[in-house]
């Protein structure tokens, strides 16, 4: 079962009044929401899409540097990217483009949705909690680069293979790339923690242990000793959401994952993550997946 998100428009616009651009779907191939080409000049995956305005998109982006520094601002944090960095930027997070310098380099675009689920958890696809900016070592470097061609290469030759087989073989390949770029972002997050865990990395943990009874975000603010306002400014500025959004998004991959990987009935679901009435469970999931626990047990098997 392929990993699911919600379809926006591209002109759709958060509470905050920052709009949010959808994939442009003249760029799927075969059902696989992807790009991959050169990065330079005024290129940009939507035509209204302001290369210099803050903005949200809803697939990730990947960008390879063959030259810099390039500043470029993701979730109000700005990061200086030089020849031989990559920039992941997730779903949902807020960019904007520097127009002080050129980009150059390999771009990917990839819209949620067509993965295997088991790739999109190994590969970390909505890790927020890892570094946006990476500096891979020569080897490391050496073998993303190599994939990263691969992928275009395959995904440039339409020709060779039939549709179905050529979908198959971006995927493996896209794939391939991903799990390399994951493990490359998990040990940079290893290497940048330090003892003096910021007010973030303390609040991932403790929704971590806790989010299966805990759903409050004032009773964490409390056990980390810090001001609600403290505890919103810290996780807007890790992952561009708010506390509550953060619990959420947590509870409800939990209880995608039971509902996906165990014959629990779904009240014991719901009691499992924190909802021991099965009609609140049922609702607070309908909000967050527009589908029913049951119809979402049901379209996975």
């Amino acid at each position: 079962m392929a990993d699911r998100t919600t379809p926006r428009r591209a002109d759709a616009a958060d509470g905050d009044g920052i709009r949010t651009f959808a994939f442009p779907s003249d760029h799927s191939v075969c059902g696989v929401g992807m790009q991959v080409g050169p990065m330079g000049g005024a290129r940009t995956w939507h035509p209204d899409a302001p290369l210099d305005k803050v903005h949200r998109i809803d697939f990730h982006v990947v960008m390879l540097f063959s030259a810099g520094p390039v500043r470029h601002m993701i979730d109000f944090a700005e990061y200086e990217a030089r020849a031989g960095d990559l920039l992941w930027i997730r779903p949902g997070q807020v960019h904007r483009f520097s127009t002080a310098a050129e980009y150059r380099g390999t771009v990917l675009t990839m819209q949620p949705g067509f993965l295997p689920r088991a790739t999109v958890e190994a590969t970390g696809l909505y890790r927020y909690d890892l570094p946006p900016l990476l500096h891979p070592g020569e080897s490391e470097l050496a073998a993303l680069t190599a994939s990263l061609d691969q992928l275009r290469r395959e995904y440039e030759d339409d020709r060779t293979l039939p549709l179905s087989l050529h979908t198959a073989v971006l995927r493996h390949s896209l794939t391939a790339f991903l799990l390399r770029l994951a493990h490359l972002a998990a040990r940079s997050a290893e290497a940048e923690r330090h003892p003096s865990d910021t007010t973030f990395t303390l609040f991932r943990d403790a929704v971590e242990k806790g989010f299966a009874t805990n759903h409050s975000v004032s009773t964490y603010a409390d056990s980390l000793a810090i001001s609600r306002r403290t505890l919103v400014r810290a996780v807007r500025a890790a992952t561009g959401e708010t506390p509550k959004g953060f619990i959420d998004k947590r509870v409800v991959l939990e209880a995608k994952r039971l509902l996906a990987h165990t014959d629990l009935p779904i009240g014991r679901v719901g009691a499992a993550v924190g909802f021991p009435d099965a009609a609140n469970f049922s609702k607070f999931f309908h909000q967050h997946t527009d589908m029913t626990p049951a119809a979402f047990r049901t379209e996975l098997r």
